[in-house]
């Protein structure tokens, strides 16, 4: 039997990192031939060129896909938008996948999907039917799941939401959500390579601090976080804040300047130590798991 050629897409690392055992699963079964398309934030040198984790963990990447201007303004992810479909079409030209799979509700995946709606290509969407407050996530989740065929959804709540989008219930699959995964088969690290991991020390209390744009409030997020900024600065000296970089929403880059502007102002106070760095997966894991606390949105 022939293999069936799965494509995944994945545009920043905070689906991959729900995708990561989807990923892992798909490569090593005998009747699939993966194809692995990355694009958007993985790409950029400015968002860590995540592309690097994906190929330590051993996966081949099938296409490269340039999508990203230097902006977030409203125009700029709209030309990214643009640039992206344009990109996912020839990656779907030359790969010819019999399905393609994607997660969430990001605009890099919009790009793939309204590409995969002209070639007829199969969609299979992960988490439709979720909901994202206060972002135009919302409106792109929704879209996808109506350019879908497939929906493997993460509760039963979303699994109505999709029925009553006018989706096929035959084809509403209530899985749950893969980044669970992480949770029953990676190995937390501990507290002595986390700190190697992260190249800097804990502290005796330690917060995680997350905070992405709210992109259907154009202008209000530089304000928002400089609000959350004034805030940590009531915390006590021994409390070590670790921040995860915004995404490339509109006003993302606006609040990466802020948090840089944090770090700087924070290893001065704390005489060269490092309590701030961008952590994720499997390290935001361990991090949550050794005594921290979340916050932010």
């Amino acid at each position: 039997m022939k293999a069936k050629r799965i494509c995944v897409v994945t545009g920043s690392r905070a689906e991959y990192g729900l995708l990561y055992w989807v990923i892992h699963d798909l490569n090593v079964h005998p009747d699939v031939e993966l194809q692995l398309v990355v694009t958007g934030m993985h790409l950029a040198p400015e968002f860590g060129l995540t592309v690097r984790e994906i190929e330590r963990d051993g996966f081949a990447i099938s296409r490269r896909v340039e999508m990203l201007v230097s902006s977030d303004m409203p125009s700029g992810v709209a030309k990214s938008i643009g640039l992206g479909v344009i990109g996912m079409a020839d990656a779907f030209e030359q790969l010819r996948p019999d399905v393609v799979l994607v997660l969430g509700d990001r605009f890099e995946i919009l790009a793939a999907v309204q590409a995969c709606l002209v070639h007829n290509v199969p969609v299979a969407h992960i988490a439709g039917g979720d909901t994202t407050e206060g972002a135009f996530d919302e409106s792109i989740r929704h879209a996808v799941t109506k350019m879908a065929h497939v929906h493997f959804v993460t509760n039963e709540q979303s699994a109505r939401r999709v029925r009553q989008l006018g989706e096929d219930p035959q084809r509403i699959h209530v899985v749950g959500s893969p980044g669970l995964d992480h949770l029953r088969r990676r190995q937390l690290l501990e507290r002595g390579a986390l700190e190697e991991s992260l190249g800097a020390h804990l502290g005796v209390h330690n917060l995680l601090v997350t905070f992405h744009p709210v992109t259907l409030e154009a202008g209000e997020s530089e304000r928002q976080c400089t609000e959350l900024l004034a805030a940590l600065d009531g915390l006590d000296a021994d409390t070590a804040l670790w921040f995860t970089r915004p995404n490339a929403d509109t006003g993302g880059r606006a609040l990466h300047r802020l948090d840089e502007r944090r770090v700087v102002v924070r290893l001065e106070l704390e005489d060269g130590d490092e309590p701030v760095a961008d952590v994720d997966d499997p390290r935001r894991l361990s991090r949550s798991h050794d005594d921290a606390r979340t916050f932010g949105r």
